[in-house]
């Protein structure tokens, strides 16, 4: 018998969240777990139930909701051995997807989580984002945004309708009403730079974000590295017209867009090429202010049931397209 810490989101999914945590839980209690109900009125009291509860001994935990209860779960696990479980319950559950977990289905997730601690979590890889000069980190296992990605993000987490993607297109069309071009610095790996006005600086390590959107079509969370977007040189009206390419990954053809392949990177702002860009944010949840440095960790992840390579079969540092 396996001791499981179990954080359930209510809200997730528009109010699904709490049906999903109540049968995810018997589902594992019936196949013989002993399960720890860790959740709360809050996420922060929640992330702090999860963590002493991991303190006290787990074998694993699981989390119940969408992408901001796996970036909840990653924040207690990541760095170390114990595995996690994830019940997609979400309205864009873009991180379960990536990693071929059933969504919405709360029988398969409960047979994927079983199956996983009988065989064994799978690694992948993990960010540690940190502030130059402090010790404290947050981790995130798909896009950090620091640009109107970011702004659009904030906006949506605001809004009650509609759900998935349409919260991000009706957020986006606030946003670019007052849209200027921000002013970047980012340092890659190698010592490489990237300084100009722009539109966004997107580090991924999954393919999506938004509820489905594939800002970085070939990133690979078992690859060892972040594949960092940037756009420059793009005004409303471009912004309006590129967006709609987001969901094919075809963006990436536009040359504007440029997307470098990079084991860490170093983004700040840079005045004399515009304002300060927007609170980052990742997995959808708020991370900071600039400067923000990011950094892969290799296989720091153990996922029950992920469907990804192993880690750390990566390609060199360099620009990949744009």
């Amino acid at each position: 018998m396996s001791r499981l810490g179990l954080v359930v989101n209510p809200t997730s999914g528009h109010g699904r969240g709490l049906h999903a945590g109540t049968r995810a839980h018997a589902g594992l209690a019936a196949a013989g777990h002993d399960v720890i109900d860790l959740s709360a009125p809050t996420l922060a009291q929640a992330s702090d139930a999860a963590r002493a509860a991991a303190l006290r001994g787990l074998d694993a935990l699981v989390v119940v909701g969408g992408d901001g209860m796996t970036h909840l779960g990653v924040n207690v696990v990541a760095g170390s051995d114990l595995p996690l479980g994830v019940v997609a319950a979400g309205s864009g559950n873009d991180i379960s997807r990536v990693l071929g977990l059933p969504v919405h289905d709360v029988g398969a997730s409960v047979r994927t989580v079983l199956q996983g601690l009988a065989d064994g979590p799978r690694p992948i890889d993990a960010v540690r984002v940190t502030t130059p000069g402090s010790q404290a980190a947050e981790w995130y296992v798909g896009v950090l945004s620091c640009g109107i990605d970011a702004a659009v993000n904030a906006r949506a987490n605001r809004l009650r309708f509609p759900s998935g993607t349409g919260r991000y297109v009706r957020a986006l069309l606030v946003e670019l009403a007052r849209f200027r071009p921000y002013g970047y610095r980012v340092t890659f790996d190698d010592g490489s730079t990237w300084e100009s006005s722009g539109v966004l600086v997107a580090a991924a390590n999954t393919r999506d974000f938004g509820g489905g959107m594939r800002i970085a079509p070939h990133a690979d969370p078992g690859d060892g590295l972040l594949d960092v977007v940037t756009g420059t040189g793009l005004g409303r009206a471009h912004l309006m017209r590129l967006f709609p390419s987001l969901f094919t990954g075809s963006h990436l053809g536009h040359p504007a867009v440029q997307v470098v392949r990079t084991r860490s990177l170093l983004v700040e702002w840079s005045p004399p090429h515009g304002p300060h860009p927007p609170v980052a944010f990742a997995d959808g949840e708020r991370i900071g202010p600039l400067p923000l440095h990011a950094q892969v960790v290799p296989g720091a992840l153990a996922v029950l049931g992920a469907q990804v390579a192993a880690p750390g079969a990566g390609a060199a540092t360099g620009v990949v397209s744009g």
